[in-house]
């Protein structure tokens, strides 16, 4: 009788072999098991401690101007949504916006006045975009996670994420407020992107419309590729809506001057181009994969996308996280169109690792910008203890 049990047990195993080897190890690594951290970029830069935290960081690109939604890396600890971090007791109240000037290296904490409710802000994606309206004046975009009403539980529910609308102008030090954009899309956001006509803009759901429950905190995304994700749309008369569905790990978007979008993947690694329909919908037209997950992505004046990219994600998201003290490996890609021989062999983009560290230079980061006239990159982390701010040619 035993060797027909040994010989399913061998069996089993070799399921489980063939398993690991083509579904789960290929996983891994993307996520950095093994990888080797090359350096370049890192060696002209400079710390700036006043603004932990930062999730997201945007350019304006005229004066320079950084604009960058921050928090504390112990409440990043314990109130962090999109990594399933749902503990209440530790949800900060009082995240903010700040801008770093270039010419003078200061950093000012924008005030919100105006904003007043009791659930505060607890800030995530952002972006910054120019009024086509009032143009002296700048429309941010932030995603607030806030928790739930009371009596609802936030691990039965999830988190009840919004985006706030706020102006200011260059200069400023303060945020006006102008409306909060509360919609069953707006179910998992992470990240924003503002269309540029005042009314509108476009968000990812990392996890679709699933907030909470097992199948969330399995991260079935991960593990089994659930395409939960997507991508909405809003506008503040007509409403808001999904504009694509059936992504995986949708986080990071920007857009270009034309209206193209693109979206990066947590899970993948991939760069979806989307083209932008007459009823503001998304159709996919191109992939561009890339050897890591992509957290946000940003454009330069000159149209090259760029991608913090995370060498170790997994050590970025449960030990960085716990522990933003430890260092944790970054990068920045860019992403051009391929001038180059390849480019008649199919490879559309050129695709560069611009800025690689160990997390001496720059920890944990999540999200980059390069300002191309003063060959400037930004780096900051949902978790990291500082700006960082490199010379890159």
């Amino acid at each position: 009788m035993a060797r027909p049990s040994l010989s399913l047990l061998a069996a089993v195993f070799a399921v489980i072999g063939v398993i690991y080897q083509f579904t789960l190890k290929p996983k891994l690594v993307l996520y950095g098991q093994g990888r080797v951290i090359e350096p370049i970029g890192n060696t002209k830069c400079q710390k700036y401690p006043e603004v932990k935290a930062c999730g997201k960081l945007v350019l304006h690109e005229p004066n320079g101007f950084v604009y960058m939604a921050c928090s504390t890396p112990k409440h990043r600890r314990d109130w962090y949504p999109p990594a399933n971090r749902i503990n209440v007791t530790g949800k900060a109240l009082s995240d903010y916006v700040a801008v770093f000037d270039p010419s003078t290296s200061k950093i000012t904490k924008l005030s919100t006045p105006d904003f007043k409710y009791f659930r505060g802000l607890s800030l995530h994606g952002m972006d910054v975009v120019q009024s086509k309206e009032r143009p002296s004046e700048l429309l941010v975009y932030l995603i607030n996670h806030r928790d739930p009403m009371k009596p609802l539980k936030v691990e039965e529910v999830g988190a009840d994420s919004v985006v706030e609308v706020f102006r200011t102008s260059p200069g400023q030090t303060e945020l006006k407020y102008l409306a909060t954009f509360k919609d069953p899309s707006i179910a998992t956001p992470h990240d924003v992107v503002g269309t540029g006509d005042d009314s509108s803009f476009y968000f990812t759901n990392d996890h679709g419309t699933v907030k909470a429950g097992n199948s969330r905190y399995l991260d079935l995304d991960f593990l089994l590729g659930k395409r939960w994700a997507n991508v909405g749309y809003c506008h503040a008369s007509k409403g808001c809506k999904t504009a694509i569905d059936g992504l995986l790990g949708a986080s990071a978007i920007t857009m270009d001057k034309e209206g193209k979008l693109y979206v990066g993947s947590s899970i993948s690694g991939d760069v979806q181009v989307l083209e932008r329909q007459s009823d503001n919908t998304l159709v996919m037209t191109d992939v561009v994969k890339l050897d890591r997950p992509v957290e946000s992505l940003s454009l330069d004046k000159d149209g090259a996308i760029w991608a913090a990219a995370l060498p170790n994600a997994k050590h970025l998201f449960s030990t960085h996280m716990t522990r933003p003290s430890t260092l944790s490996p970054s990068s920045a890609i860019r992403l051009s169109l391929n001038k180059g021989q390849s480019q008649f062999f199919g490879e559309k983009y050129a695709i560069e690792k611009v800025f690689e560290d160990d997390g001496e230079v720059a920890p944990g980061t999540t999200t980059v910008a390069y300002d191309s006239k003063r060959k400037k990159l930004y780096l900051h982390g949902i978790s990291a203890p500082h700006l960082t701010v490199c010379d890159i040619d």
